[in-house]
This record gives structure tokens, C-alpha cells and sequence, in this order.
């Protein structure tokens, strides 16, 4: 009989199994990955972050048992599977003599050059990297930066990489996974922490955009509140009050077409405003990074929401 082995699977499969226990919310079929139990027909999540069951290291000292090895990762370009030789000391702790140091050195010389199966593989490596590089930057997280990465690799097996920059498709996969999750990242945010132009970074989002389909939505004001009253300072009462205003003004139908941050900072100015807290417009404007002019304006066209 065949026997099945890791490496026999693509590193994009995401190995799924069914489950005999129905759903709680509805009963309907369950099925599990490696990260969470998902109900297929609402989309219940179950269970998260699932033990891993591996083998350990068995040694006296309970406490200080190690499992054998990180779990698979897609922001590696290999799953987190390479080998990395080190250097100064073995196993027990002991240093190494003179004549075995050169022998690793040389080893990791030539692990090094051997590292890459070919340029398609260095290149998703240099792009992975600079992926996690960018989510970090923004503080972003795991769940983000790995749907990044795996942007990152469909965009290169798609053909979309040729004629553009790793750098600009590499962060153009970081914005798209914040639009594709809801997160209140423009491309203003993400464009100063890459290595290339805003306008590279333009381009390769939307040749991503038009390819792949991503199920990405236009930013509302909404989105924003909780982020600009963070950095703003301001109480829950304001903040839930500037939400409310937020909602109204997107079921009035006066956001179309406006700046969806500045917006929320005209709605948070306003709540601050009703609360007596001391907001102005130039911190508003100053934290949405737009011009008091812009928070003047959303302002008056809230107050005809509000009246």
C-alpha cells in the first residue's frame, strides 16, 4: 500500500478532513484544517489554534521538554523545512575546536549557494521576506501577513511577477490582504515602509486586483473610527458616538466618494464636540493625515445627516 508523506503535497494544500460531530448552530457538516474546525454552511469557527500533538524531546527535567521542530508557516518560502547548521557549539553545549569550526563554516558556505532549487524559488524567497518585513512594520497580524505571503505566491504562479518588482508585488500583497480582512491600511500607510514608489505599488495591486478577484470592498468611514480614536486619545463615549455617526452617514448615502479616514476624524470631532472633549480639527486632520479643510467640510456634510 502507498503510504502518503509531506513532501508527496504542494505546499499551498490546505489538508482539510470531515468530522461526524455536526455543527452546534445549525448541524450542518464540519470540516477541519490544520488551524481551525469551520462549519461549511454558516461559517461558524468551532475550535482555533488546535494543540499540536507531535512528538517531544523526553528528557529528566519536565520543564524543559522541546518539541522536535516549529510548526509548517506560509511566510517561508520553503513551509519553515530548511536546515540551518550552526556554528561555536554541538548539542551538549561544548565548543568546538579550531579545525571543526572551518569544516561547518564551509558546510554553511555551501548550504548557502544550495539553498535555492532555482531563481522562481530565490525570488519567492526575497519576496516572503520582504512581506514580513512590511506586516511587521505595520504591526499587522500572523493571519494578515500569511495571506500576504500566499497572494505572493499565486501572483507567481499565475505569471504576474515578470516585468514588475518583487518589492512592489510584495507590497501590494500586503495591502491587498488588509483590504481582502477589512483593515483600515491605506495605501499611504503601507507605501513609506517599501522600498519602491507609491505608484509602483499602485500598479501591481491592481494588476493583483483585476487577476486574481480579490473579494476586496471600497473602505467606509467606519472602518477607521476605532483606529484614529486610538491614536486620538479619546474615551469609549466618544468613540462609540462617532461610530454611530460613522453608520448614519453610510445609510444616509452622503460617503460616497469622500476620504473615508478623514470622514471618520469629522465624525470623531463632532462626538468629541457633544462629549466636551478637547478634540480639534488640526489633531483630527493631523491623525487622519488630511487638511482641516477636509475635516471642515465631511463636518457640515454630517451635520445634514444629523439634523
Amino acid at each position: 500500500m502507498p503510504t502518503s508523506n509531506i513532501y508527496d503535497r504542494g505546499f499551498d494544500e490546505d489538508v482539510q478532513c470531515g468530522t461526524n460531530t455536526p455543527c452546534p448552530e445549525c448541524g450542518g457538516e464540519v470540516r477541519t484544517n490544520t488551524a481551525e474546525t469551520v462549519c461549511e454552511d454558516c461559517g461558524l469557527v468551532i475550535d482555533d489554534q488546535a494543540i499540536d500533538h507531535g512528538p517531544e524531546w523526553h528528557i529528566d527535567d519536565e520543564d524543559e521538554r522541546k518539541r522536535t521542530g516549529a510548526p509548517l508557516t506560509a511566510a517561508r518560502h520553503d513551509r519553515g523545512l530548511s536546515t540551518q547548521i550552526g556554528s561555536g557549539q554541538d548539542a551538549a553545549g561544548r565548543d568546538l575546536d579550531p579545525e571543526k569550526r572551518r569544516r561547518l563554516a564551509r558546510l554553511r558556505r555551501e548550504h548557502a549557494r544550495g539553498r535555492w532549487q532555482s531563481t522562481q524559488d530565490r525570488n519567492l524567497g526575497h519576496g516572503l521576506t520582504e512581506i514580513r518585513r512590511i506586516a511587521s512594520a505595520l504591526g499587522l497580524p500572523d493571519t494578515v501577513r500569511d495571506q500576504a505571503c500566499q497572494l505572493f505566491r499565486t501572483a507567481q504562479n499565475d505569471g504576474l511577477l515578470p516585468g514588475r518588482s518583487i518589492e512592489a508585488m510584495a507590497a501590494a500583497s500586503v495591502f491587498a490582504a488588509c483590504r481582502c480582512n477589512g483593515h483600515s491600511r491605506l495605501m499611504t500607510d503601507v507605501a513609506p515602509v517599501a522600498q519602491v514608489a507609491q505608484a509602483r505599488i499602485e500598479n501591481a495591486y491592481q494588476v493583483l486586483n483585476e487577476a486574481l478577484e480579490l473579494p476586496t470592498s471600497p473602505m467606509a468611514p467606519p472602518q477607521f473610527v476605532p483606529r484614529l480614536a486610538s491614536e486620538l486619545g479619546c474615551t469609549d463615549a466618544v468613540r462609540r458616538q462617532a461610530a454611530q455617526l460613522a453608520e448614519q452617514a453610510v445609510d444616509a448615502g452622503v460617503t460616497t466618494g469622500v476620504h473615508p479616514a478623514g470622514f471618520a476624524a469629522a465624525c470623531l470631532y463632532m462626538a468629541a464636540c457633544a462629549n466636551n472633549e478637547p478634540l480639534t480639527q488640526a489633531d483630527a486632520a493631523a491623525a487622519a493625515e488630511v487638511t482641516v479643510e477636509t475635516v471642515r467640510n465631511h463636518r457640515d456634510r454630517l451635520l445634514s445627516v444629523v439634523e
